[in-house]
């Protein structure tokens, strides 16, 4: 998935005194609102996953994926890039560019190529090393020494400084309870369509609609998917069962080709109408940024032919995910709960609606059955 603009130079500042304040300057300059992240490899290693998991950090998420994944290595430069494309940032800076060895050199140009971001490398030292000469012959690159022009392409052109937080970053401490998240672990079992299906828009015929998050809860609810997991199924996952009210099993009914970001739809399948059938939700803006990091990742991995969200298999990554969070549906009362105080009952509606079933008499299950 090559960026299809025209891509920025890679910008190469010489710091050849290893002068202070080039560092503390492109550290200032890191502000991920404002779409700038510097990234300072932690000292002493050399593995092109741990500088992957330095981005991700960088980025304000978890250094880890949870789950399994083939020939045991984790996807970290994949859901990296697949954040870098669906968020707002447009420039990275690496510090201590002249100690990465060619092979972390080369990753870091692949990203540039990838997601089209502007990439300033940081050479502490009065020359470029070998390794990294020898990687940027592959692409079009330029040289500073000049502090002023360096810390423009820290910061951007205008210099823009970063505005105060408008929220402590750190980690959720009150639940935000949902209810579009009662049927998460609903026991319907759709499953996806296997000829080509282009779903018309929902109609809420069995179910009503979920309702839309307000301004202020949906910000909140999109800063702890963002620091709660870098896996971008599993947060996209949760932002979609919010909009939709869907199961696990019909979220995992969707693959790449049913995100659709220009018209902001996204479709899942049902043909055995456990709910309102093969339907389009309309994936309100908070959303969308999820959306698309999980279908740049879904691609990046595997294609199209995978799921795009969580499938059921990631039940448990998908909870614990979002308790991570501090996101729940509605609890029982405590005269009625089966677990400890404490933990999440996820199947709470489930058993609800069971225990009504179970309390209509037979005559009366017989007469709806025809």
């Amino acid at each position: 998935m090559p960026h299809t603009l025209a891509l920025p130079p890679v910008t190469v500042v010489i710091d050849r005194g290893d002068d202070a304040i080039h560092a503390h300057t492109a550290l200032a300059a890191h502000h991920l609102p404002s779409g700038r992240i510097t990234l300072h490899p932690v000292p002493g290693t050399t593995s092109e996953t741990g500088l992957a998991h330095d981005l991700l950090v960088a980025l304000g998420k978890p250094p880890l994926l949870p789950g399994r994944f083939p020939g045991g290595r984790q996807p970290a430069w994949e859901a990296a890039t697949a954040w870098l494309t669906a968020l707002p940032v447009t420039r990275l800076t690496v510090l201590r560019a002249h100690r990465l060895t060619a092979r972390r050199t080369m990753r870091l140009l692949q990203l540039h190529a990838l997601t089209g971001i502007h990439l300033t490398l940081v050479c502490h030292r009065p020359h470029l090393p070998a390794a990294l000469h020898q990687a940027l012959r592959t692409v079009d690159y330029s040289v500073t020494d000049n502090f002023e022009a360096a810390r423009r392409h820290y910061y951007g052109t205008p210099v823009t400084e970063p505005p105060p937080a408008e929220e402590p970053a750190g980690p959720a401490s009150r639940w935000l309870t949902l209810p579009a998240l009662d049927r998460l672990v609903s026991y319907d079992s759709p499953r996806p369509c296997a000829d080509p299906c282009t779903p018309p828009a929902i109609i809420w015929r069995h179910r009503p609609p979920p309702v839309s998050l307000t301004a202020h809860t949906a910000q909140r609810v999109g800063r702890r998917l963002h620091a709660a997991t870098a896996h971008p199924r599993l947060a996209a996952a949760v932002a979609a069962a919010l909009f939709t009210g869907a199961s696990l099993q019909q979220l995992a009914t969707a693959r790449p080709r049913d995100y659709d970001d220009a018209a902001a739809t996204l479709a899942l399948h049902d043909r055995a109408r456990y709910t309102d059938g093969c339907a389009a939700y309309p994936v309100p803006p908070w959303a969308g940024i999820f959306l698309r990091a999980a279908a740049c990742f879904a691609r990046l991995l595997s294609g199209e032919d995978q799921e795009l969200l969580a499938a059921p298999g990631d039940r448990g990554h998908l909870l614990r995910m979002a308790e991570t969070a501090r996101l729940r549906p509605p609890q029982p009362p405590a005269a009625r709960r089966k677990g400890p105080v404490g933990r999440v009952e996820w199947d709470w509606r489930e058993r609800q609606e069971a225990e009504r079933y179970d309390a209509v008499p037979a005559s009366r299950v017989r007469s709806l059955r025809h």
